[in-house]
């Protein structure tokens, strides 16, 4: 079975409000415990300073999304849930796509271009008070999906030329480079894409109208009774269309609840009455998950400990990836391998030999071993993850090479590489195998 990679993110600039549960975090957690699905969730605290000047914000912020995900469900045995900041490959591996990026394509980018469109309706120039973060924000985006090699981004209708903006780029640098980069695609769910705030607007941060995920019962009947309604009295139909109420209603209930609410609102129930209702509701899907956030926020330690082992999983993969990335552009070392003129001598003396596919065992940063299954023309086969002794890589190695049905054993062990079929593997295998057995 395949594995697809899903991967999203909260930026850390303020209160988890219903709009991101029901937007991120709850589809988020139910996806990652599907089969076959590889999940990456991380805290944007990179993309924050774009929006945000309080550093106290933005810690306070990442400590209470990072709760909020945990305390909806998510495994972070099950996923790689990581703080942005902690992986270096990201700003790198940004510089390297804004090597290969058209300016005429950030220049399409609807923040900025709305940036420039309130500038210019208030007599401003068009790029006052316009910063490069906000300029080049696709382009960190890019790098979010693009160094993990995402397949599924769920994102609201509004973030999807995001996504198109990270296809166009990886386009470009497989172009120039080679095919290193898997061609995103944004998931929208057309239900939860967006949810109304208290004004009817998208629930945002920027627009001051959100209600706190875990706000208290009684916060929460304060902030649902200033939902904005019209003004039909009880009695009179009222239309589901266009009503926040429903909308947010619609979202935490089940089909036969809302059609229950859809009819009521046919037959004129009173605003009042509709309120309590989505109190009750939303009380009901929130109530089990606070005092599991609260422990977590008493406790910011282990949400360290817990981002921290998040990022040395997502490095042990970020960083060979972007180590091949760094070569395919030539920052590469100017001294001979190891080896190298010991190597040219034999070549010199021996009758030339058939390229073959090569095992190739090495320690990462991390201090854990990996090996990867390199083909003759150069093109990487199979990766590893990490092994905490030499030993164990070794022994995984010595399995592939004496049995070809090894790697369905040791798939748990095995990353993914795109493009790469399991024939194609095994077809390295045996040409390993039928070599050792002519020596």
């Amino acid at each position: 079975m395949s594995t697809t990679r899903f991967l999203t993110g909260i930026t850390t600039t303020g209160v988890p409000h219903l709009g991101n549960f029901v937007g991120s975090i709850r589809p988020s957690v139910a996806a990652s415990l599907r089969p076959g699905v590889q999940s990456f969730y991380f805290l944007a605290d990179y993309h924050a300073l774009i929006k945000c000047e309080d550093p106290a914000r933005i810690q306070r912020s990442t400590l209470e999304i990072a709760a909020s995900w945990l305390a909806a469900g998510l495994d972070p045995e099950r996923v790689t849930f990581y703080r942005q900041s902690d992986i270096p490959e990201i700003p790198e591996l940004t510089w390297l796509l804004t090597c290969v990026t058209g300016k005429g394509l950030l220049n399409r980018a609807h923040a900025y271009k709305a940036a420039g469109d309130r500038n210019t309706a208030a007599g401003r120039e068009a790029d006052d008070g316009v910063t490069a973060g906000l300029f080049m924000y696709p382009l960190l985006m890019g790098a979010d999906i693009l160094l993990f090699k995402a397949h599924q981004v769920p994102v609201g209708r509004d973030q999807v030329q995001h996504i198109e903006m990270a296809r166009a780029m990886a386009t470009s640098f497989n172009h120039l480079y080679g095919a290193h980069f898997v061609l995103p695609e944004a998931a929208v769910d057309a239900h939860v894409a967006t949810l109304p705030g208290l004004d009817g607007r998208k629930m945002s941060k920027s627009y001051d109208n959100t209600i706190p995920l875990f706000s208290s019962r009684a916060q929460l009947q304060k902030l649902i009774a200033a939902i904005r309604t019209d003004s039909r009295p009880p009695g009179e139909p009222k239309d589901t269309e266009g009503s926040a109420l429903f909308e947010i209603y619609r979202a935490f209930a089940g089909p036969e609840e809302t059609g229950a609410l859809r009819r009521q609102y046919a037959e004129g129930i009173a605003w009042g009455d509709a309120k309590q209702q989505l109190l009750d509701r939303v009380d009901q899907a929130i109530a089990p998950m606070r005092a599991q956030y609260q422990a977590l926020i008493d406790r910011p330690e282990r949400i360290e400990q817990t981002l921290l082992a998040g990022a040395e999983r997502a490095r042990a993969l970020a960083t060979p990836f972007l180590r091949e990335l760094r070569r395919s552009v030539g920052l590469r070392s100017l001294a001979p391998s190891t080896g190298a003129s010991v190597a040219k001598a034999e070549k010199a003396q021996k009758a030339p030999k058939a390229a073959l596919p090569a095992f190739k065992q090495y320690r990462e940063a991390d201090g854990r071993f990996y090996f990867k299954l390199v083909a003759a023309d150069g093109r990487l086969l199979l990766q590893s993850t990490g092994f905490d002794a030499p030993r164990e890589a070794g022994q995984a190695i010595r399995q592939l090479q004496q049995d070809a049905a090894a790697l369905q054993a040791l798939a748990p062990r095995l990353v993914p590489v795109d493009g790469v079929d399991r024939a194609e593997v095994a077809t390295a295998l045996q040409d390993l195998a039928d070599a050792a057995m002519a020596e």
